[in-house]
C-alpha cells in the first residue's frame, strides 16, 4: 500500500500531500488586496516552489481547479496563466466563481500533479 506523506502541516491542512506518485497541493492564494494578475502570479510562484519541493514541476500537473471571486477577472487571470503554462503541458482545468475565504482574495488555485 502506498504511503501518504504530508508537508507544511498545520491543524487545518497540509500544503503538500503525496500518495504514491500523486501530489496534491492545498489551495494557493496570493497577496491579499493585490490585483488579480498579481495574485495569480503569486499563486503560480507558490505552486512552482511546492512542486519542486515534492519532486515535480509544472509540466507534471494533471489537474488544476481555479476559483475566482468574480468571473469578470477571467481574462486577466488567464493572461498570467497562459504565460506560465508550458506549451504542450496544459492540464485538465476547471474555473468557476466562488466566495473565497477573505474578501481581498481574488483567486485561488488547487493543483494535482504527478511526481517527476
Amino acid at each position: 500500500m502506498s504511503e501518504i506523506t504530508r508537508s507544511h502541516t498545520g491543524q487545518r491542512m497540509s500544503q503538500i500531500v503525496t500518495h504514491g506518485d500523486t501530489i496534491y497541493l492545498a489551495g494557493q492564494v496570493g497577496t491579499a488586496g493585490a490585483s488579480v494578475a498579481q495574485q495569480t502570479q503569486d499563486c503560480l510562484d507558490k505552486i512552482d516552489a511546492l512542486l519542486a519541493e515534492a519532486g515535480s514541476d509544472k509540466t507534471r500537473i494533471v489537474q488544476t481547479v481555479i476559483w475566482l471571486a468574480d468571473m469578470k477577472d477571467f481574462a486577466e487571470m488567464n493572461a498570467v496563466w497562459d504565460a506560465w503554462v508550458p506549451e504542450g503541458h496544459a492540464p485538465a482545468r476547471a474555473c468557476g466563481e466562488a466566495k473565497l475565504a477573505r474578501e481581498d482574495f481574488l483567486v485561488e488555485l488547487i493543483v494535482t500533479a504527478a511526481k517527476a
